[in-house]
Parts: structure tokens; C-alpha cells; sequence
């Protein structure tokens, strides 16, 4: 196996959901449920802690943690938006099937749509989360 193929099967769940060094990821919806593995994975990924709501800046990149009692994902959507840059995007985080707060995938569709967005990619975040990494089209188009 060349030293790309081995490198390429070490990437962390962090890499393969966009990540990168130096970026700032603003973090959206903490709460005692999360999942400190992943959180911990992006920081050693990005070099940098998260960010939390109160930033008061321009993220690179949001980490939106989100339960169907949380009110309104639309609304959630759209807001995280604002909190990045254009062409970032939005790891939206949501308890598996069966867990307290679970969210329909045609919610997520749906609620993502209303705000603009279009999943690229959606993984099995640990064992209580599901993650839908979300990017405006324009920043879809862009990355030719």
C-alpha cells in the first residue's frame, strides 16, 4: 500500500467531515448530551478550541448541535449561516433514531432547503448522534 492509501484510512472523523487546521469552528447548541469525543476531534484537527456562541466574530465553520425540543430548525439553520463565513459550512448534529429529541431526516431536508442549504454529506457521528454536513449552493459551486 503507497503511504496516500495509509494515510487516507487514518484520516479522523473530524478530517473527513471538512475540517481543517486553523480554522474557527463556532459551536452552536452545547449541552451535557454532546459528544466530547467529536468535539475534542475537531479541536486536535482545527489546533484551536471551539468558539462558542458569544464569538463575536466570523467563524470558519459551525458545529450545530440540535434536538427536536430545540424550536425551530429552520430558524436554527439560518442563524448559524450568519455565524460563518460565506462557503463554510455546518456540521448539524441530531440524536440518532430512537434517542430523546431525534429529528425526522425529511425535517432536516426540508429545514435545510428553507434555509438555503443542501446536505454534502451525512455520517454516524459516535453512538447517540447523526451528522448532516450542510454548505450554501454557492459555496458548493464555487469548489470546482
Amino acid at each position: 500500500m503507497s503511504a496516500t492509501a495509509d494515510h487516507a484510512e487514518e484520516r479522523t472523523l473530524a478530517e473527513r467531515l471538512g475540517f481543517q487546521p486553523e480554522q474557527v469552528v463556532q459551536e452552536i447548541g452545547y449541552d451535557d448530551d454532546v459528544d466530547q469525543e467529536l468535539r475534542e476531534a475537531i479541536e486536535s484537527v482545527t489546533g484551536t478550541e471551539l468558539v462558542d456562541e458569544d464569538y463575536d466574530d466570523v467563524a470558519d465553520a459551525a458545529v450545530l448541535w440540535f434536538r427536536d425540543d430545540d424550536g425551530d430548525l429552520t430558524d436554527a439553520l439560518v442563524d448559524a449561516t450568519t455565524y460563518i463565513e460565506e462557503g463554510g459550512a455546518i456540521l448539524l448534529l441530531t440524536p440518532k433514531t430512537g434517542r430523546d429529541g431525534y429529528v425526522e431526516p425529511s425535517d432536516i431536508s426540508e429545514a435545510a432547503t428553507t434555509a438555503g442549504l443542501s446536505a454534502s454529506k451525512s455520517v454516524s457521528v459516535g453512538k447517540d448522534w447523526s451528522g448532516s454536513r450542510l454548505v450554501t449552493p454557492k459555496a458548493a459551486k464555487t469548489k470546482k
